[in-house]
């Protein structure tokens, strides 16, 4: 996989802190070209520079052309691991409409937007390589977060979509599904994070080495915890006993708050 990845385009979305940042750092480590995108372009700078990329600030939904140029005229991996995510605890009261709104952007349609860019030119030339940063939120769903939840599982229902349609013409597809991540994002998810995350939290260098074995393996579920995948199986075998799981699970979430 590093010499498959020697001189390669790659971009990274959201990548000026975190799973992104450390997802540019292991690319470039392999010989890639990164252009590091990020909303905040200090930050995106900043990482940038430390690997040697190109920064390459602005919205996510935005940047497949300008990044195209600044990699030269190809793009070998597109990383849409730019997301948003709330503690929006239920809907039983005020909806906030504009949070919802939001999620749905950055977390669904950023990819989708992405995609229909990057396709035409993966599929002329027959490679093309789509990571998606799903969480396993998109895959089990998460306590105190119905936003993030909701719309992970359309990221990871668009990029089963992408794989199912076009791996025979070429196009690799990736979803990374952590559990718990050290970063800004863990710290601000509360309560709920505090008792279903942190404990088994790992730190972002461990998902990007975890995406290198898929991409080496060659699978589409990219599962940082391992665990993630007992636990997806069992939801599926037995929903009524996975939902009463997760239903005592929101009452312990509840006691402690």
């Amino acid at each position: 996989m590093v010499e498959a990845m020697q001189d390669a385009g790659v971009v990274v979305t959201g990548a000026g802190g975190g799973i992104g940042a450390a997802l540019a750092r292991r690319f470039a480590g392999a010989g890639a070209r990164v252009v590091v995108n990020d909303l905040d372009g200090r930050k995106a700078k900043a990482v940038a520079e430390e690997i040697g990329g190109t920064a390459l600030p602005g919205d996510a939904s935005a940047i497949v052309e300008d990044a195209r140029d600044a990699l030269g005229g190809t793009i070998d991996v597109y990383c849409a691991n730019a997301g948003v995510g709330f503690s929006d605890g239920d809907v039983g009261g005020p909806l906030d409409e504009k949070s919802w709104a939001l999620a749905w952007d950055v977390n669904v349609m950023a990819h989708v937007r992405a995609a229909h860019a990057l396709l035409p030119h993966w599929l002329e030339r027959g490679s093309g390589r789509f990571v998606a940063t799903v969480s396993a939120a998109g895959l089990l769903t998460m306590v105190g977060a119905p936003s993030y939840s909701v719309t992970k599982h359309g990221a990871h229902a668009f990029a089963e979509w992408l794989s199912l349609t076009y791996r025979h013409r070429g196009l690799k597809v990736h979803a990374i599904c952590p559990e718990g991540v050290r970063t800004d994002m863990l710290a601000a998810t509360g309560t709920a994070g505090e008792v279903v995350l942190v404990p088994t939290a790992i730190e972002p260098e461990d998902v990007a080495d975890a995406l290198f074995k898929g991409m080496e393996e060659d699978r589409f579920l990219i599962l940082p915890h391992p665990e993630t995948g007992s636990r997806y199986r069992a939801r599926a075998a037995d929903p009524e006993r996975w939902l009463a799981g997760m239903n005592l699970l929101q009452q312990k979430v509840e006691e402690v708050s």
